[in-house]
């Protein structure tokens, strides 16, 4: 008997409907050519509590810490013990194992997970067949079967996903104790969670906060020359020379008006000459097909939808309705095979989505984007529509939006460039130099849908609201009179969903260490595509985030536990280097024992830093401000308080 062991029930249903008619038993789908489809649901088996390595750490103490196991335990899930045990009923009935979980890290270590807690044999596992599905459509799952590999081959993925369990476990249980411990000798009574990826990203919205609130706006000064003498009027705005720095900013804004003013009189109704003429003809190819951090953010600009909101909704188009592959995908390209199912799938768009037709009429099928290239793809593809066509089910509003999203991105891929001349001028008026620039459209290409159905970024085509006439170098002008424009240096904007979604995916943006940020560029983010929207929604339960409209704030209580935390753990620095080693092991450019070897002893340090600063409390000799300040209104007792702290928080 070969049993296909799937994530969920939904996967185990997609798996069962592509061999025909099945039976429902007990905890698994009976095939009628005797094979089974069981399933987890989720992870069935969890790491242990500190209390289960030793009963001495049920209590909270400082004594205590680190805890670091020497041997790991699992335990099985309250909640899912009962299906554990069918599981592992089937899987020493089986002769054949296919390891079905979702094509990612956690997908791939819950399943093994399973397998080890069975004691399946070395021979068997050596056996084990992976199966991946990114489509959960009858047509596709049958593909998939016959496209089977070895669960062996993608042990770098489990191994990641442990490796990323257990530094959770570690960091969070051992912080979150030293500081909870910390903050109840300064008076507060609640515990305050510290984790790996959470806290920095916290972090990032306290900086982002202080920031705005200290900002002091400064006036700063442009000069607009308009000119004639050609075949329409134009303007350009100064370029101030190096005799100017001393009344410049460091992003070289003239901030002295008295100078400003003084090249406004002096260019006014003056002769002027070309300098420079440039015309450099450009293309934008329509975006890539979208990850699930892609999709987040730009259904957070157009629909203010949460991170959270956009996931639980992609799981229902993926699992109930089928009408999407899997979506907690990190990737933006397609397997080139694909590209022959591009007729079916834009057929399905239209059945689906009728506002789409007329985009699908004038797409040009054999048209290949870059999005199609097998380098790029490794467990999982972009999230792209499936070649289903609703027959009854209707989709809710958010459904229907995000829909309407992902299948306006795919069709993207079969028109042209957006086809543009930029074209820059430079001209000298009374000895000072000016800069023309503009942006001539020569061929909308994909953007012909793009402005009709999303609105743009205000400042995204500034430049084409000029268009400047044919120049040649040495020719003459005529400048009229001069415009001074006065502004004010703005502060940055608050984090919204896709700000803040856009720095976690970007996060060396935010690395302070020169060096860290060569490494990292812009390949290693806070946080895993399944993870994010959970890791936000935990900041806000937890009180620690706030919304104001479409503005992310910290609340007080982020705010103080922030700064009364060590930078090395605010910072974004240390987690986005472990994730990028993470990322590592999975292409097996790292592993396991090494990861640990050096997150082990970065634990220790951080831990022993805790416990100066509590020993600093404890004497009094210096007072972290605020904790009395931010204590959460509560009728909680104190041994409700007290049992609640017995009870570790699961931190990411």
């Amino acid at each position: 008997m070969r049993l296909f062991i799937a994530e969920k029930p939904s996967m185990a249903r997609a798996i069962a409907d592509a061999f025909g008619p099945h039976q429902k038993q007990q905890g698994y789908l009976q095939l009628a050519n005797g094979d089974k489809v069981s399933w987890c649901l989720g992870h069935l088996l969890e790491q242990a509590e500190p209390e289960a390595y030793d009963a001495v750490f049920k209590s909270w103490r400082l004594e205590h810490l680190p805890i670091v196991p020497q041997e790991w335990k699992l335990v099985p899930k309250t909640q899912s013990k009962a299906q554990l045990k069918i599981l592992t009923q089937l899987i020493k009935e089986a002769t054949e194992l296919v390891h079905a979980g979702d094509p990612d890290r956690e997908g791939q270590l819950l399943v093994d997970e399973v397998l080890q807690h069975s004691k399946v044999s070395q021979t068997k596992l050596k056996q084990t067949k992976r199966l991946l599905l990114n489509d959960l459509t009858p047509t596709a799952v049958r593909l998939a079967l016959q496209q089977l590999k070895l669960n062996a081959e993608f042990a770098p993925l489990s191994q990641s996903a442990l490796a990323r369990s257990r530094a959770d476990w570690l960091y969070g249980i051992n912080l979150t104790r030293a500081y909870t411990l910390h903050g109840q000798r300064q008076g507060y009574q609640g515990v305050l969670s510290v984790g790996r990826v959470q806290t920095p990203v916290l972090g990032l919205v306290v900086q982002r906060d202080l920031l705005i609130e200290n900002f002091v706006s400064r006036d700063f000064y442009q000069v607009k020359a308009h000119l004639t003498g050609a075949d329409w009027p134009f303007s350009a705005i100064w370029q101030p020379s190096e005799a100017c720095e001393p009344y410049q900013d460091e992003e070289g804004r003239v901030l002295k008006r008295e100078l400003a003013e003084l090249v406004q009189r002096k260019t006014s109704f003056q002769p002027a000459v070309v300098e420079q003429v440039q015309q450099q003809p450009k293309k934008q190819y329509a975006p890539l097909p979208f990850s699930l951090s892609a999709l987040q953010i730009e259904a957070a600009k157009l629909y203010g939808m949460t991170a959270q909101q956009v996931l639980d909704t992609c799981q229902q188009l993926y699992e109930r309705h089928q009408l999407i592959t899997y979506p907690r995908s990190d990737c933006r390209h397609l397997p080139e095979q694909q590209f022959g199912q591009s007729a079916a799938v834009c057929r399905a768009i239209v059945a689906n989505s009728p506002e789409h037709a007329e985009m699908q009429q004038q797409a040009n099928l054999s048209l290949r984007s870059k999005a199609w290239d097998d380098s790029k793809i490794t467990a999982h593809h972009a999230i792209i529509p499936t070649d289903k066509a609703l027959k009854s089910a209707s989709l809710n509003t958010f459904e229907a939006k995000l829909y309407w999203l992902i299948a306006r991105q795919f069709l993207w891929q079969f028109f042209p460039p957006y086809c543009y001349l930029e074209q820059q001028a430079l001209i000298k008026i009374a000895g000072g130099l000016f800069k023309a620039q503009a942006r001539q459209v020569q061929s909308l290409g994909w953007k012909a849908f793009y402005k009709a159905s999303q609105k743009e970024d205000q400042d995204e085509d500034t430049d084409e609201l000029q268009r400047l006439p044919p120049l040649t170098k040495g020719q003459q002008l005529q400048s009229g009179q001069s415009e001074l424009l006065a502004k004010q240096t703005q502060p940055p904007a608050y984090f919204t969903d896709a700000t803040l979604l856009a720095a976690m995916t970007g996060i060396s943006r935010f690395v302070t260490d020169p060096e860290l940020k060569r490494i990292l560029k812009e390949t290693a983010g806070l946080g895993t595509e399944a993870t994010r929207a959970g890791i936000l929604e935990l900041l806000f339960k937890r009180g620690y985030l706030q919304r104001q409209g479409k503005q992310i704030r910290a609340s007080q209580l982020g705010r103080v536990f922030i700064q009364s935390l060590p930078q090395r753990i605010t910072a974004p620095d240390l987690t986005a280097l472990w994730e990028a080693q993470l990322e590592q092991i999975c292409h097996q450019q790292q592993d396991y024992p090494q990861f640990m070897s050096q997150l082990e002893p970065e634990i220790t340090r951080l831990v022993q830093q805790a416990k100066v600063s509590a020993e600093i409390a404890k004497t009094g000799s210096t007072q972290k401000p605020g904790y009395k300040n931010t204590r959460r209104k509560t009728t909680q007792s104190k041994a409700a308080s007290s049992t609640k702290r017995t009870k570790v928080n699961r931190v990411v």
